[in-house]
């Protein structure tokens, strides 16, 4: 699971990001709103969290963006002020659950899993493409009878390729879902669990490829995909 932290106060960020990988979460951190609306774009984020007082950018302008444009991912909201209007407009504009700081840790850390957990009732378990079937609860890789677990990476960016279907998919899409926006992480990391995830697709017997597309990025080719 990957979480975005919107947050401009960044010893808080780096608070919840340690704790939220101490509980198996990984994140990823801005510290203005127009810099948080554009990783919360790119859409591998299983979960916001947002500052409603930012730079650039408020947290009510972010979830009123993200909700125009069809984006549903659960939002948590952090704020400063307890006034009723604040929690009626943030709700309103599309956020899914309100914190006033100061907080507690293990407060917020139901509240991620609870909001993580709601989404998961009604994302479908399974992704598919051509003959290819992704389970997300199990991590395994299927086409007919056979299959095959992935490891955390391998699953990661098959998810977005799977996701995204016919569209290329770019390096830096690829890098910033399986290894984090402030990884140093380069390209070849990429090509090695491609080559991986290529092997894989063999074992399965499945019409499905891993296309690459020189300096644009990958995409899956199928028969009837």
């Amino acid at each position: 699971m990957r979480v975005l932290i919107v947050e401009d106060e960044s010893k808080l960020a780096e608070t919840l990001r340690a704790m939220l990988k101490q509980n198996r979460f990984d994140s990823d951190i801005c510290l203005d709103g127009e810099t948080g609306l554009q990783y919360a774009r790119k859409g591998t984020y299983d979960l916001l969290i947002l500052d409603v007082m930012l730079p650039k950018m408020s947290g009510f302008a972010i979830v009123q963006q993200l909700r125009k444009e069809g984006d549903a991912t659960p939002i948590l909201m952090l704020t400063a002020k307890s006034a009723v209007e604040d929690y009626v407009r943030g709700l309103d504009l599309g956020a899914d659950y309100y914190l006033t700081k100061p907080f507690e840790m293990q407060e917020l850390l139901a509240c991620v899993r609870a909001l993580v957990r709601r989404r998961g009732e009604v994302v479908m378990d399974e992704l598919k493409f051509d003959d290819l079937v992704l389970n997300k609860s199990t991590c395994e890789l299927s086409c007919g009878e056979r299959s095959i677990r992935l490891g955390k990476k391998e699953f990661s960016i098959m998810h977005i390729l799977m996701t995204n279907g016919n569209v290329i998919v770019g390096k830096d899409e690829l890098l910033n879902h399986a290894w984090g926006v402030d990884s140093e992480a380069e390209d070849n990391n990429v090509e090695v669990y491609i080559s991986f995830l290529r092997k894989k697709l063999r074992f399965l017997h499945t019409r499905v490829q891993i296309e690459t597309l020189r300096k644009f990025g990958y995409k899956l080719t199928g028969e009837n995909a």
